[in-house]
């Protein structure tokens, strides 16, 4: 099943927190966008695919006509989200899910003469209930992932559930225990190099004691934490010759400072930073508005109002630039991901009839394979 929401409104004041309804979750996921939203889009020749665990979906925002369409994709708790050369991964409950494009499909898509991409599930592997937070692709096109019920930086290695390569000094040895809350994974140089952290400890959920100002920011090469006293970190990432990470706590995007070596943030959010990618001089940031739970309490932004969407800022003067809203259904966003080149993909259900009829074959088969009739 998908859904498309072709509203097209102009930015509203920030919403107040609010906890959702269930009749509002059953009536399905809305979106508002700024003006001219679409046409940045096309401008740069890319769209979004954005992850939402707590409605259960994937969302592909691109361009149709000057207006952003979204288009979602029931999926279980999709989570972190890796592009590769030629297709994707995205952390789901229980396992990692692998697409590929399939260009061929593109002319059995409606409507026609539409789509430039067409994701097609090839197979998933089981990890089994690890929480699995960010993730990427390395330039061997390897994939890893944070494993935060294990608090371990993992890979696949055959049939295993999963290969852990590292773990924090503070992480005596593996349990299923969320002891430090590992969340985020940034790639440098083609290699993990960059994790976040919710806190030093290596006692079961530890890392919730001191969540409001705990946080760690992790240089994997060396083993030696660069920052602590963060709020809730996230998505560490190496871009434009600079080190970016999300204090979610406080709503910012920050990069470190190359004079001081300290971080300095350049915007403030309506919302709970988390899920970052960059195209450009524009970074998209996911925002949420987070939930009344214990988890959240004690730290700055939920003090404060609160969206759930991606705000697009310009990481060269610090300006706001676009926000894509979501209004109904969607609360928390866990992962952005800029698609490169891409302004009209499609990722169909696995269960769909051209996904059903997708092949992947050896050429001397295909080669002797007549279309069908």
């Amino acid at each position: 099943m998908s859904e498309q929401d072709p509203e097209v409104t102009a930015p509203t004041e920030a919403a107040p927190a609010a906890e959702p309804a269930e009749a509002e979750e059953l009536l399905g996921p809305k979106a508002e966008q700024s003006p001219g939203l679409g046409q940045l889009l096309e401008k740069h020749g890319i769209s979004l695919l954005i992850s939402t665990y707590q409605a259960g979906k994937l969302v592909l925002a691109r361009n149709d006509g000057g207006n952003v369409n979204a288009h979602y994709r029931d999926v279980p708790r999709p989570m972190g989200i890796a592009l590769g050369k030629s297709g994707l991964a995205i952390g789901v409950q229980g396992e990692i899910l692998f697409y590929a494009n399939v260009p061929e499909n593109i002319s059995r898509l409606d409507p026609p003469d539409k789509h430039d991409a067409c994701f097609v599930q090839r197979y998933g592997h089981l990890t089994g209930a690890i929480d699995i937070h960010e993730m990427a692709f390395d330039s061997e096109q390897r994939i890893w992932f944070i494993n935060t019920r294990f608090s371990a930086l993992c890979t696949i290695d055959g049939s295993t559930s999963f290969a852990p390569v590292w773990r924090p000094k503070f992480i005596t040895g593996f349990a299923a225990e969320d002891r430090c809350h590992l969340n985020g994974l940034g790639m440098r140089d083609g290699k993990p190099r960059y994790v976040t952290a919710l806190g030093e400890s290596d006692a079961p959920n530890g890392w919730r004691q001191n969540k409001a100002d705990g946080g760690v920011l992790i240089d994997l090469a060396t083993g030696e934490t660069l920052f602590r006293g963060l709020s809730m970190p996230h998505s560490p990432r190496w871009y434009a010759d600079h080190l970016w990470v999300c204090e979610s706590g406080k709503g910012t995007l920050s990069r470190v400072d190359p004079a001081t070596g300290e971080l300095k943030a350049i915007f403030k959010f309506p919302g709970f930073t988390r899920g970052v990618d960059f195209y450009g001089p524009l970074a998209f940031v996911g925002i949420s508005q987070i939930r009344e739970t214990g988890t959240f309490s004690g730290i700055p932004i939920a003090e404060e109002e609160r969206n759930c969407g991606v705000w697009i800022v310009n990481i060269l003067d610090g300006t706001h630039v676009g926000t894509f809203r979501f209004t109904q259904g969607v609360h928390e966003i866990f992962a952005v991901q800029v698609l490169p080149n891409l302004r009209f993909p499609e990722l169909l259900d696995k269960n769909d009839k051209v996904a059903l009829e997708s092949y992947f074959l050896p050429p001397e088969i295909i080669n002797e394979t007549k279309p069908a009739a």
